[in-house]
């Protein structure tokens, strides 16, 4: 198995698109890749998998300990020729200025990765080879390998800074590619735009690893995949799926409103025995049949909230669902789902499944972003009073009119322990929460989950 690390030096320097470019490329020529994002994102591993045709999976640095992030790097990567890991932010940013924790460079060193730099060289020239010198010195325990030259302006100015960079900094060139406004993935106010908003076709993948292909040097860059292969065998960890009894079967809302999944987190669930069907709230009439549970993830549904308010028939059955005891995950976007209304940022307010006496306002300012850590106050369908899992906050959304208050079972904090606050929400057996938890990094919860749904959904 050969790996890669593709960083950037700082957030919109064009890593994105670059990866993509990378990773198409290597399809293109045969090879089988498994891509991988650096933190909690979950637009980019969508895009990831448009392109490989593979489920692309989150490391954290913070959410889960090093091992667990070798777990995931070995188990999905094993079978693959590349593994591809994209980086976050800047190469060597991170939770603060003193140290590495969380940052891309991290990661690299913990699964022993190569890293590639892209550079956005628009604007500069010599002074390119500058800021890639200052990359290479500033942590020599890492294993920066080359550079790569983004939104270079011409065949003239890829030149100049190509000298500049053998001439002073020693770093090899794996190439500069030229602007191309029409390759850039387009964002939205949660960062880039999901692959259910802007999906990269065919041509766009065609166009994508010709760009990458006629730009980059290949043959170096493969020499260097080749030098960093390590034995698949050394790696792989079998599945840990155990016999338990039959399997629960637990819906799980998918589509353009409801896209955000740690892929995870799905796992963990099929492997404490959950079978999931996917529905959507969009177009589906009527819940999956014979179902234990259900679980609506985190998307979009502000911007298809008179869609999903037509929905009255599938609205009444999850309303039902739930007010009859069995279990129902929410978080974000699927807790916004379970209010009474959504009202959006042009104050139009939308009819929602109103399980929760609950009503959510969009609203034009970020109200969170960050990590968080939730401390479970009492037993819930995630586990036992006292369960501890990490995930990430990012909404621009708020809740207000609680009236009567529902119950609260989560004590949250931030990384930094700066605040806390009181937040998971209870209805019966259906938890609402606008934290994304990543389940990895306390895999219990998924059996837990589906225990409950043994238990209680029948």
């Amino acid at each position: 198995m050969a790996r890669l690390c593709i960083a950037g030096t700082h957030s919109g320097c064009g890593k994105t698109t670059v990866s993509l470019g990378i990773i198409a490329a290597l399809v293109r020529r045969g090879y089988t890749v498994q891509p991988f994002k650096v933190g909690p994102d979950f637009i980019d591993p969508g895009h990831h998998r448009r392109v490989t045709g593979r489920d692309s999976h989150n490391l954290d640095g913070w959410i889960m300990d090093p091992e667990h992030n070798r777990q995931i790097f070995a188990r999905y990567g094993h079978d693959a020729h590349v593994s591809v890991v994209e980086g976050v932010m800047g190469l060597f940013d991170g939770f603060s200025g003193s140290d590495e924790a969380g940052s891309t460079a991290q990661m690299a060193k913990w699964l022993d990765l190569p890293v590639v730099l892209v550079i956005d060289a628009r604007a500069m020239a010599r002074s390119a080879a500058a800021v890639a010198l200052g990359f290479s010195r500033f942590d020599p325990g890492l294993s920066l390998k080359g550079i790569i030259f983004n939104r270079v302006g011409s065949k003239g100015h890829a030149q100049v800074i190509e000298d500049a960079l053998r001439s002073n900094a020693g770093l090899p060139v794996f190439g500069c590619l030229p602007d191309n406004e029409g390759l850039e993935i387009p964002s939205r106010h949660l960062g880039l735009v999901t692959d259910e908003d802007f999906r990269v076709h065919e041509d766009q993948i065609e166009r994508l690893g010709r760009w990458a292909e006629d730009n980059l040097d290949f043959d170096q860059l493969l020499g260097l995949l080749e030098r960093a292969k390590v034995h698949g065998s050394e790696f792989y960890i079998p599945d840990g799926r155990q016999k338990h009894g039959p399997e629960i079967r637990i819906g799980i809302a998918r589509d353009k409103a409801f896209c955000f999944y740690y892929s995870e987190n799905l796992r963990l669930l099929e492997e404490a025995g959950a079978k999931l069907i996917p529905f959507s709230p969009l177009h589906s009439r009527h819940l999956p049949g014979e179902i234990n549970g259900l679980i609506l993830g985190g998307g979009y549904p502000e911007l298809h909230c008179e869609m999903l308010s037509r929905n009255r028939q599938l609205l009444a059955e999850i309303r039902e669902f739930g007010l009859s005891g069995k279990p129902i995950y929410s978080e974000c976007g699927g807790f916004m789902f379970l209010t009474k209304e959504i009202q959006d940022l042009e104050g139009h307010i939308f009819s929602m499944a109103g399980i929760f006496p609950l009503r959510a306002k969009m609203g034009g300012r970020l109200r969170a972003l960050g990590y968080r850590e939730v401390i479970t106050q009492k037993e819930s369908i995630l586990g036992a009073k006292g369960t501890k899992i990490r995930g990430h906050e990012f909404h621009y959304s708020r809740i207000y009119n609680m009236e009567p208050n529902p119950e609260c079972i989560y004590t949250m904090t931030d990384r930094k322990a700066g605040f806390q606050a009181e937040e998971g929400f209870v209805q019966n057996r259906v938890l609402g929460s606008y934290v994304h938890l990543h389940w990895g990094s306390n895999p219990e919860v998924a059996k837990n989950f589906v225990d409950y749904c043994r238990r209680y959904g029948q």
